[in-house]
């Protein structure tokens, strides 16, 4: 947009595209049209067109056009959140778990804890003995409180 000259012409696939809220929309519309004097075509929306209305009520038009869709995709858009948000929360509501699954823990687990926890092995090696990353093992290793009521195994290791 720093090297449009007066006089050039702008296409834009859709008014939203010229930026992410409705004054900073407004203020590139003006500084585009009133101080560069560039025409603008917005591809979606023919009646953008400040290619032809130069004058006074053509210019009207268009503001005013251009104030009623940011008004239209404006309300669109948190439409379009709520729904989201709606359904979002009832697929949690159904049990449905977002994100990547959290990797199971070794069997051997439990015994990797105990060994530290009897002093014969450090901290810092049993992520990668469990083979799990560092933050993935320190959180796990928060939930196991003496080890009843997790998920969490103690048998064997072979090292």
């Amino acid at each position: 947009m720093e090297n449009l000259k007066p006089g050039d012409l702008f296409y834009i696939k859709s008014i939203d595209r010229l930026g992410r809220s409705y004054d900073e929309i407004q203020n590139q519309w003006r500084i585009l049209t009133k101080e560069r004097h560039v025409d603008i075509v917005v591809i979606d929306m023919p009646l953008l067109d400040t290619r032809r209305g130069k004058d006074l009520p053509g210019t009207l038009i268009a503001d005013i056009i251009l104030h009623l869709l940011y008004f239209v995709t404006r309300h669109e858009r948190e439409s379009i959140r709520q729904r989201q948000s709606e359904g979002i929360a009832a697929a949690k509501a159904r049990g449905v778990r977002f994100g990547r699954p959290a990797p199971k823990p070794p069997e051997c687990f439990g015994a990797l804890v105990k060994q530290w926890e009897y002093g014969k092995a450090p901290l810092s090696a049993l992520p990668a003995q469990a083979g799990l990353r560092k933050n993935t093992f320190y959180r796990r290793l928060r939930g196991i409180p003496g080890g009843e009521g997790n998920d969490v195994s103690f048998k064997k290791c072979t090292f």
